[in-house]
């Protein structure tokens, strides 16, 4: 979506911003808009007005794709109208079809996404708000799923160094940001010499300030002991886990090319929850994929109900070309994947409403991200539900507040700011 506010001086030429995808890929974003900002573009006020527009882009399936081209035509057919003088396209979709760039004369400047870590303190603008922001440590992907593309998009597994990662933590945390989101394909593969990712974990929770450090995207295999002690001990750890299982069925699992996620996932729910008490798990499961019949449907809908988590994402499978897994036969049709998707969700519902239920009445800590608008710690931006809350104060803006949960409303929760009543439990 854009992106505008107010910068520098009324003459310094003014930049709009359309950012899709990923959280990954807005951090892509904000380096390329701050290096322009540093020299010297304001943003504009109006998104459809301006001297240029970049448009970043996702191509990570078919409707990314469509949308990403849908965004580029919106924008040349602005640069016709003479809102925009330049139409800057960057992030995934030329990254991976370079030669694309014919089919959209107009656009000025074609170009792919980053191929070394940007060295600055902070992000020159952070497009999230001052409450929260993505703390990306790594960039690429070294596994090779089947039904996936982004090792191509991306290229290798490339850990960003320590020093460079806490320096702008530090300067999120000093600048008032009190949630960091530590995001890569698979964080759990970060490394820097010896140290692990646990290691930067602490590292990050001594920090001094009142802030939550979430880690997303962590796959089943790769998670250990020590991130699991650094979940329960440390002072700082958001109690969330979001571990994207994709299926449960070994043999749907080997075609994907997730055979270690196979061993892992038939306990881990219930480790994590005996020891990480009150954890919040999110997954997400890949369904209509090559080899998934009927009956190991049924059984992916049976583990999902026994494993009971807290949020969780379906999507049906739509064959990627260049991937292993457009090449697989024995793929469900469309319509059935469809279908099998809305089941999974509607389960996934019955299993919300269960659980959210239970938090009514607690009283929690909840982070506000504008006026009327909070979230849990068992929320993760973007792809969990808000709380919801009775006060609209701006003050309130990226402080911690108590609040009383009251009610649930589809996937968010309705609560009452609380004021001076002892500690918030979880």
């Amino acid at each position: 979506m854009p992106s505008t506010c107010e910068t520098s001086t009324s003459d310094a030429p003014t930049l709009a911003l359309v950012s899709l995808g990923c959280a990954k890929n807005a951090v892509d974003l904000q380096l390329t808009a701050g290096r322009m900002l540093k020299a010297g573009w304001r943003l504009s006020a109006d998104p459809d007005r301006a001297d240029a527009v970049v448009v970043n882009t996702c191509s990570f399936i078919a409707s990314a794709r469509k949308e990403s081209e849908r965004e580029i035509r919106r924008a040349l057919e602005l640069k016709r109208r003479g809102a925009y003088s330049r139409v800057i396209v960057t992030g995934c979709y030329p990254q991976r079809y370079p030669g694309a760039a014919a089919a959209f004369p107009g656009v000025d400047e074609w170009i792919g996404v980053p191929g070394k870590w940007e060295e600055q303190k902070v992000p020159g603008l952070r497009l999230t708000g001052r409450a929260f922001a993505y703390l990306k440590i790594a960039e690429g992907c070294v596994h090779r799923c089947s039904y996936c593309a982004i090792p191509s998009i991306r290229g290798a597994y490339r850990s960003r160094p320590m020093r460079s990662i806490l320096r702008e933590a530090r300067a999120l945390v000093a600048t008032g940001c009190r949630e960091l989101n530590v995001i890569a394909q698979d964080p759990m593969l970060w490394r820097d010499g010896k140290r692990r990712l646990a290691d930067l974990l602490w590292a990050l929770d001594r920090i001094p300030g009142r802030f939550w450090v979430r880690v997303l995207y962590s796959y089943p295999s790769e998670i250990d002991g020590d991130f699991a002690s650094w979940l329960m001990t440390a002072k700082h750890a958001a109690k969330y886990v979001d571990m994207p299982i994709q299926h449960t069925v070994p043999e749907v699992l080997a075609k994907m090319n997730r055979r270690r996620t196979a061993e892992a996932v038939e306990c881990l729910a219930d480790d994590l929850r005996l020891l990480v008490p009150d954890v919040t798990l999110r997954t997400t499961v890949l369904v209509g994929f090559p080899g998934e019949t009927e009956a190991r449907f049924r059984r992916l809908l049976s583990d999902v109900a026994r494993m009971q988590f807290d949020h969780l994402g379906a999507f049906a499978y739509s064959p990627e070309r260049g991937t292993k897994g457009a090449k697989l036969g024995g793929r469900p049709s469309q319509a059935a994947a469809r279908s099998r998707e809305r089941q999974v969700m509607e389960l996934q519902r019955r299993i919300w409403d269960s659980r959210a239920r239970r938090q009514v009445g607690k009283v929690l800590p909840a982070l506000v991200l504008a006026p009327g608008v909070a979230r849990l710690e068992s929320q993760a931006p973007d792809v969990d539900g808000v709380t919801r809350i009775d006060c609209a104060d701006p003050q309130l803006v990226g402080e911690f507040v108590k609040v009383e949960i009251s009610g649930v409303d589809g996937f968010d929760f309705v609560a009452k700011v609380v004021r001076g009543r002892g500690r918030a439990r979880k």
